[in-house]
């Protein structure tokens, strides 16, 4: 455990040079939010104080995307998967394999560290953005939504890292995975809930995407902290959500013992 730790505090010491970074990603990075919210403020405009939209008042929609840019700056993959494609590609990983630390524990430390990093940094932006909108901030439903709520963070994180892994495991066959990257970003943002609640999709989408782990990168933790998942539906979504966790850990384990056999270091 003491070499982990060392992994720590190296990964803290270098993310450190890098804190004016993180400051103006996280400060541009709600440009977008902002936009986002305009144009909702738009649509309740000719509606009356209370109405809803699919469901949502303007204050829970509003609430939906700050607690979104909460959630992301908790879990989300930050060049993580860039990293270790390059790893791989440079030849970096020969070291791994003749010392007596595992890659995978070595990354998901480094992830952990990072977003750590990031979320102190950008908590003066993003709070600051939360308390000017703080009108239309909802709270948790209850204690037991935000026990469930901070649980299903840490699953998300988890699950981003696992499936961003794999698919950066790629470049043991491909010399360039940047376009699965991309692609996964993609279905990512349209359907993990990032762009919208998932739940003003038709229902026949809304069921498909339940045989995906998209919605619990981020529409899950997030309703389930509205109150609009509640009950035996939150509990059986979190034990879902587990369940994608060890099912994208041992697909990472599997690909990780496919790729390093094909493995042949160009360098490092």
């Amino acid at each position: 455990m003491k070499k982990y730790l060392h992994v720590i505090n190296i990964g803290v010491q270098n993310l450190l040079v890098y804190r004016v970074n993180f400051f103006f990603r996280a400060a541009f990075g709600l440009i977008p939010l902002m936009a986002t919210i305009m144009l909702w403020k738009a649509i309740y405009g000719g509606k009356a104080d209370g109405a809803e939209v699919a469901g949502y008042t303007l204050a829970q929609m509003v609430s939906y995307y700050l607690i979104v840019t909460i959630v992301d700056s908790l879990s989300a993959v930050n060049e993580d998967d860039w990293q270790i494609a390059n790893d791989i590609k440079d030849g970096n990983i020969s070291q791994f394999l003749l010392k007596p630390i595992d890659y995978l524990t070595y990354r998901l430390f480094l992830f952990f560290t990072g977003r750590a990093i990031y979320t102190i940094v950008a908590a003066v932006p993003v709070g600051l953005f939360i308390w000017y909108l703080s009108k239309y901030f909802v709270g948790p439903a209850n204690a037991t939504a935000m026990t469930v709520f901070c649980v299903s963070v840490v699953l998300t994180a988890l699950l981003q890292f696992f499936i961003s892994y794999t698919m950066a495991l790629l470049a043991f066959w491909v010399l360039e995975v940047a376009t699965f990257i991309f692609i996964l970003y993609a279905f990512e943002y349209l359907a993990g809930g990032h762009m919208f609640p998932l739940d003003i999709l038709p229902e026949g989408v809304q069921q498909v995407l339940q045989f995906t782990p998209f919605p619990y990168l981020l529409y899950f933790p997030v309703s389930v902290y509205l109150g609009r998942i509640e009950g035996d539906a939150m509990w059986t979504g979190l034990l879902i959500q587990a369940g994608w966790v060890i099912g994208a850990f041992l697909m990472a384990k599997f690909v990780w013992s496919r790729g390093i056999k094909k493995y042949s270091a160009y360098g490092g």
